[in-house]
């Protein structure tokens, strides 16, 4: 659940306030919610559904697309609360961050791991009980790849953005197969490179506006050591073209038909556009249109894949 949406930092409740009053408890229920960082878990819910409906043969379990993501929903919060759990002291570096639920002493580090591996566990048996075996490990495997191989990392390589990515294309494997959808089939594998790459371009804008924050918190991340951001800007590029050309291999495996190949490469243009305007200028107000545009490139992909979807 590396999807890098960030919601702006909150200020923290006044420190005499009492959690037994009901603005108490409306603060503190808040807080939990902000701890599931909700603008990632809307997101890889949106990706979870899509992948479900691509992968629907005839009519839709409308049933089972909803267990699928109010399960997916679930295991992603935990996650997200266990990377804030873990990441607490580098947290309270950032300015970015200093106000999330744990840093700003909303929620104690005690419970906010306990309410984490209740919402994660949950999650997962949910999915076991009412969806499938292999939706429920593909979202498990996602929480462990974002909470122990991404989270860790990224103090040590700026590596941990291909990691990261990993977990963030999973869920719309997890929406494949929780339909029925097969491993060996290639379209599926197409949704989770798509999910892959566009991370990328997402992520190192992120990167690049906060690159001083960062290098606060300890994060070890390609745009630290770019001091004009030439390598960050490049690497942008690339992803966003690889992106532009992948989008397009949904209709080549039969998923979707040829007005979405046309909204798909109109949008990945604008994405590379996007892209090498930041190359050209360096400047953080490109960076951050460039943020925005991902954000609402990938809906805008999802919605025409299910408009355009061919019969299974």
């Amino acid at each position: 659940m590396s999807i890098a949406l960030e919601s702006e930092p909150r200020a923290p409740a006044p420190s005499g306030e009492d959690d037994a009053s009901p603005g108490g408890w409306t603060t503190r229920a808040a807080a939990y919610v902000e701890l599931t960082k909700p603008g990632i878990t809307r997101l890889v819910s949106l990706t979870a559904a899509a992948g479900f409906y691509l992968a629907s043969r005839g009519g839709v379990d409308v049933a089972a697309l909803i267990h699928t993501i109010i399960g997916t929903a679930l295991v992603a919060s935990g996650a997200s609360a266990l990377n804030q759990y873990l990441e607490r002291g580098p947290d309270a570096l950032m300015r970015r961050t200093a106000n999330r639920p744990i840093p700003s002493g909303r929620i104690s580090p005690r419970a906010a791991l306990a309410f984490a591996w209740a919402v994660s566990v949950f999650g997962v048996a949910y999915l076991l009980a009412l969806v499938n075996v292999p939706a429920a490990l593909a979202d498990a495997l996602t929480l462990l790849i974002y909470v122990f191989a991404y989270t860790p990392l990224k103090r040590v390589s700026s590596l941990s953005t291909l990691v990261g990515a990993v977990p963030g294309a999973l869920p719309v494997l997890a929406g494949w197969v929780a339909a029925g959808g097969s491993l060996a089939e290639p379209a599926g594998w197409v949704l989770f490179a798509i999910l892959f790459l566009w991370q990328i371009p997402h992520f190192l804008a992120l990167a690049w506006m906060y690159r001083d924050d960062y290098r606060r918190g300890g994060f070890v991340m390609l745009s630290l050591d770019d001091s004009d951001g030439g390598r960050t800007a490049m690497q942008s590029v690339n992803y966003a073209f690889a992106l532009t050309l992948v989008s397009v291999a949904p209709t080549l495996v039969g998923l979707t038909g040829t007005a979405y190949v046309v909204g798909a490469v109109i949008l990945g243009a604008g994405l590379v556009a996007m892209s090498g305007a930041v190359l050209h200028r360096r400047r953080d107000g490109d960076a951050r249109r460039l943020f925005f545009a991902s954000v609402i490139y990938l809906p805008l992909l999802l919605v025409l894949m299910v408009l355009d979807k061919r019969p299974v």
